[in-house]
């Protein structure tokens, strides 16, 4: 006579439910402690009855076995730390290229080319874009011009004034050069034109020494008119 299969749902009675409890338990245990022989595994067993009452079973120690099973179970997620970091990076590498395959598609159509496909409000967006970029390209244009011209004026009144500054020098130095003065300049300080005053003040000198009187009268032709000698 074939036995009657059990419906596994939860039992109602609480006492056939304890009865199957205990029965049930003892067969686990059973079955556990024939898998650790046979396999030579190590096989720990927790179970709490619905009273809260603890009853476990292992092949060695169930300390042991808990503690194995901590270490296995971390373990477990710092080699699934790295994989998840993985999918995370490879999200945003892809979110990336996205955002750098869109940003290359705005400057091709604003270079005017890849257009096909699009509708006209994105065309008459992008045709105000351009204007609006166009327009702040040439204001700074204008500015960078003003500021060259600017520039450019401050270098040649600059490079005027050296050359008038030169000019005035020239002159100083050759009118020294003729007239034999102290030149004063601010720029290069006290120059003399040695020249025209040494042979000037040469001159005053020889000039002084010679005009010292009248020459002196030769007694010897005094002696001979008043001997009545012929005067040689």
């Amino acid at each position: 006579m074939a036995r009657e299969k059990i419906k596994i749902k939860k039992i109602d009675n609480v006492t056939a439910r304890q009865v199957t409890f205990s029965k049930r338990r003892r067969g686990l245990f059973k079955k556990a402690q024939e898998l650790a022989v046979l396999c030579d595994a190590e096989v720990g067993l927790i179970i709490f009855s619905a009273t809260g009452k603890l009853f476990d079973y292992a092949s060695s120690s169930i300390k042991d076995i808990i503690t194995r099973y901590e270490l296995h179970f971390q373990d477990a997620n710092k080699t699934s730390r790295p994989s998840l970091e993985l999918q995370l990076e490879h999200s945003s590498n892809i979110k990336l290229s996205q955002e750098v395959a869109e940003k290359t598609r705005q400057l091709r159509r604003m270079k005017g080319e890849d257009l096909q496909g699009m509708s006209f409000d994105e065309l008459q967006e992008l045709e105000k874009m351009l204007e609006t970029g166009l327009s702040r390209v040439i204001e700074t244009k204008d500015k960078q011009i003003m500021s060259d011209i600017i520039a450019l004026r401050q270098k040649g009144i600059q490079l005027a004034e050296e050359n008038e500054r030169l000019v005035r020098k020239m002159a100083m130095l050759d009118k020294g050069s003729k007239g034999g003065v102290l030149m004063m300049d601010s720029d290069f300080g006290i120059q003399q034109a040695e020249e025209g005053v040494s042979s000037e003040s040469m001159t005053t000198t020889n000039t002084g020494s010679c005009i010292t009187g009248p020459p002196p009268e030769d007694d010897s032709s005094d002696t001979s008119l008043k001997l009545g000698l012929p005067f040689s």
